[in-house]
């Protein structure tokens, strides 16, 4: 009789095991950001102490301290950045608008960056409408910031290559229509990721979720990884590549001080890349794991997670980096800060005015009207 009831037990735990190795985790079905998961970056089961493949947990000290100090830099920078557009110049050409909205769209990330710091810590605190609201104004402004980008090649391109056309399109009309047709196609790429954002409770925590929690999960995240690769890398990449080597050829037949007229948006392009790059090829591996789950070791999962996590903090990064461009690489934009800083009563900017008027006279003195177009900032 006895043996039987330890017969009977001992089956049942077995079931009770095999039903929890295969009963779908849910509890990392969630996504912030570009479709990133932190509660995946801590724990792989429901049940911590059972399970099979445990990911790296000292991320979460180091993340919310990089996301802080973006945040502290990117803002100063980037307030920085639309007052000398919109105090120290006036708004004439399509470049200039450009300028302006990237400077917004790189506040729509900083400003998501203190919630992800906190959220980086393991629970989502703040919320069902901040989920939504947050997690949106990211998505829109990580999209918005990449066809700025490829806008102001464009732009470049037409300049240079197209010059005469370029007279009649160039302008702070045409140029505010192109502003608004990125911002609403930066909405519509944003999707499918709009239509799931809200805040799910799971068993130990709280996360704002980006995808739906059941069996279509891998696939919808997989394909917003493949989405994210194809809208914000290859095709910008293919664009700005295609215009920067039709102006380098136009280039090669003009005056010197047209080259330095398009080292801006060179370097902002440059830059870019360099930073969301890594992070795309990461994603993409991501998105190679969760449609072929079967095949994938736990000691791989855990390396391409821990690279989600690297990449993307270098990722968020250039939310900061763009206004220093702008001070060390733009003339025009140095002299209108330098500018507005002579205006300054301020004694503790006294130091930067003497960079300022010695940078700026120190690169070209003179730019002439259509130069300056060129140049942009």
């Amino acid at each position: 009789m006895n043996s039987t009831v330890w017969e009977t037990t001992e089956t049942s735990n077995e079931v009770m095991n095999i039903n929890s190795k295969t009963t779908p985790d849910y509890s990392e079905f969630h996504s912030y950001g570009t479709t990133l998961d932190y509660s995946e970056y801590y724990s792989y089961g429901i049940d911590d102490d059972s399970s099979p493949c445990d990911y790296y947990v000292n991320t979460k000290h180091i993340l919310p301290v990089l996301y802080s100090v973006f945040f502290m830099v990117g803002l100063l920078g980037n307030m920085l950045v639309l007052w000398v557009i919109l105090r120290g110049s006036q708004i004439k050409t399509m470049t200039d608008v450009s300028l302006l909205n990237l400077a917004i769209a790189d506040l729509l990330l900083i400003f998501s960056l203190p919630f992800l710091a906190h959220y980086a810590r393991g629970s989502w605190t703040f919320g069902n409408g901040m989920c939504t609201l947050v997690l949106g104004v990211y998505y829109i402004g990580f999209y918005s910031g990449i066809f700025f980008i490829v806008l102001m090649s464009i732009d470049r391109y037409l300049a240079i290559v197209h010059a005469v056309f370029a007279l009649r399109i160039r302008t702070r009309a045409y140029g505010i229509f192109a502003s608004i047709f990125v911002w609403i196609l930066a909405v519509i790429a944003s999707f499918p990721e709009l239509l799931y954002l809200k805040e799910e409770h799971t068993f130990d925590k709280v996360i704002c979720s980006a995808y739906p929690k059941d069996t279509r999960h891998n696939e919808i995240r997989s394909g917003a990884f493949f989405k994210m690769n194809v809208l914000g890398l290859l095709i910008p990449l293919i664009i700005v590549g295609f215009c920067y080597l039709m102006v380098l050829r136009r280039l090669q037949t003009l005056r010197n001080s047209k080259k330095l007229a398009i080292r801006l948006v060179i370097a902002v392009m440059v830059v870019f890349f360099c930073c969301w790059t890594p992070y795309n090829i990461a994603a993409f591996l991501k998105a190679l794991e969760l449609r072929y789950p079967d095949s994938t070791e736990c000691e791989l999962s855990k390396n391409t997670q821990l690279l989600l996590q690297i990449t993307e903090a270098v990722a968020y990064s250039h939310s900061c980096l763009n206004p220093f461009l702008y001070v060390f690489v733009g003339e025009k934009f140095r002299r209108h800060l330098g500018r507005l800083l002579h205006q300054t009563p301020c004694i503790h900017v006294q130091c930067v005015k003497n960079y300022m008027t010695q940078a700026t006279g120190s690169v070209y003195s003179q730019t002439t009207s259509v130069e300056e177009r060129s140049a942009g900032v």
